[in-house]
């Protein structure tokens, strides 16, 4: 396991400092404000660890409301909404210098058999043949606002091997192209065998790059290049069949709207033997910035 993997760990492993309310810190940015994507998955921690072992988190919903403060601690409220006799329902706050930031609803099913069918998997090719983050962000450092970028980027990455099937926004700003995109993702190490833990490093990943295809349709390169200013403003993923992600996972994106300063990004998620595993839905804010 990875040094940035173990860290992130960490970061997920929340302090409980009273029935039903968990604390967690944050890791540096590369953005001035919390990564969304790390608040999702605290908060799925947080409301994972009020469930029965035997039930496994199915769906989430989320807002983001307030920008993170990376230098101060989140506090993350649990109110037990349902329990059920095959599904549980939580609803998370975070909260920060006594306002809410984030809130998260999920939903947690005991297993059982019933009808299965799912989409087919569209082609990709073998992850191990594209180039890592370390191969690939160096390549483009002079198109990015601040060269300093790479070093906060490659940083910020460090616990996933996240490789990019075509270009990615930045590395063609000026050039509009089919609002879709794809990447391979998996953790750089192996995890236990907890599936709560997958399902929330799953969701950690998930606000990476989901809001990338709503660049490529405008041949916009996003924040690094300063030609976008964005945030994440609500989140939901429902997750259909176990998966590991620990292992090759694609992470298919396309964009079927922008309008009103804000792009909706939508997903699939399908483990490298072709089963679908998680759908992903985000809206963003994406602004671009007056001269």
């Amino acid at each position: 396991m990875s040094a940035a993997l173990e860290s992130l760990l960490d970061l997920l492993d929340l302090e409980r400092i009273e029935q039903d309310i968990f604390r967690g810190t944050s890791r540096s940015a590369v953005v001035p404000r919390v990564f969304g994507g790390q608040v999702a998955a605290q908060a799925l921690v947080a409301a994972g660890r009020t469930v029965p072992e035997d039930r496994g988190a199915h769906s989430l919903h989320a807002y983001f409301l307030r920008p993170g403060d990376p230098g101060a601690p989140i506090v993350y409220s649990v109110d037990r909404i349902r329990d059920g006799r095959s599904f549980t329902t939580r609803r998370v706050v975070a909260v920060q210098h006594g306002k809410p930031i984030f809130h998260l609803s999920a939903s947690f099913q005991a297993h059982e058999e019933g009808m299965d069918h799912q989409a087919v998997m569209p082609s990709a090719p073998d992850p191990e043949t594209l180039p890592t983050a370390a191969e690939l962000l160096p390549r483009h450092a002079h198109r990015f606002s601040d060269p300093r970028i790479v070093d906060r980027l490659l940083e910020a990455r460090a616990a996933v091997d996240l490789r990019y099937v075509d270009a990615p926004p930045f590395a063609t700003a000026g050039e509009p192209r089919e609002p879709r995109s794809q990447v391979w993702f998996r953790t750089n190490g192996k995890l236990a065998d907890d599936p709560l833990l997958h399902v929330c490093m799953a969701t950690y990943v998930s606000d990476m790059t989901l809001l990338d295809s709503v660049l490529l349709a405008h041949g916009r390169g996003g924040w690094a290049v300063g030609d976008v200013v964005g945030a994440s403003l609500d989140h939901a993923m429902w997750f259909h069949r176990p998966f590991r992600a620990d292992e090759w996972l694609l992470y298919d994106q396309e964009s079927p709207s922008a309008s009103g300063g804000r792009g909706l990004g939508q997903a699939r998620i399908w483990t490298a033997d072709g089963k679908l595993a998680i759908t992903v839905i985000q809206e963003g804010l994406v602004r671009v910035p007056r001269d």
